[in-house]
């Protein structure tokens, strides 16, 4: 079992498992192999340290293969988390970001104040409890998500 380590051409790097090296190649070159963050298939092999059993000598343990389940579970992990990703970027592109006016800016368009848009940005928990109770729809994410780093 080789155990490489591969980046996107978006730099998301992660791990991947291939019984030989030639499997590895055979499924690059099949376009198999795509980025768990992001869905990329332009992957590199990046440089990776061995690992070298230096204890010593033990008794080979008889080979285990994960289930088919737990595979499909870590595949179905994957998509999800891609499938997060993309849509926070089109969130983050197809909103304006108002920052700490969040709460200011919802109310002035509940109230018809101001022309409806997609927003986002920062209110307390105490803001997005009192928008709430106001009839005001939100809904509450993580910073992180619009944070002006690329999201990975």
């Amino acid at each position: 079992m080789k155990v490489l380590d591969l980046q996107c051409a978006h730099q998301h790097r992660f791990e991947g498992w291939f019984g030989s090296e030639d499997d590895f190649r055979h499924q690059l070159a099949d376009g198999l192999l795509q980025c768990p963050a992001c869905g990329d298939v332009t992957i590199a092999k990046r440089l990776s340290a061995p690992r070298l059993n230096l204890g010593s000598a033990r008794e080979p343990e008889a080979p285990t293969r994960t289930a088919p389940v737990e595979q499909a579970d870590a595949t179905a992990e994957l998509s999800a988390h891609a499938a997060w990703l993309a849509m926070a970027r089109r969130m983050v592109a197809n909103t304006d970001d108002v920052g700490r006016s969040f709460a200011e800016e919802a109310r002035r368009m509940h109230y018809g104040e101001i022309e409806h848009r997609a927003i986002r940005g920062e209110a307390t928990v105490g803001e997005a409890v009192d928008m709430i109770e106001e009839g005001i729809e939100i809904v509450p994410l993580p910073a992180a998500l619009f944070s002006k780093q690329t999201l990975q």
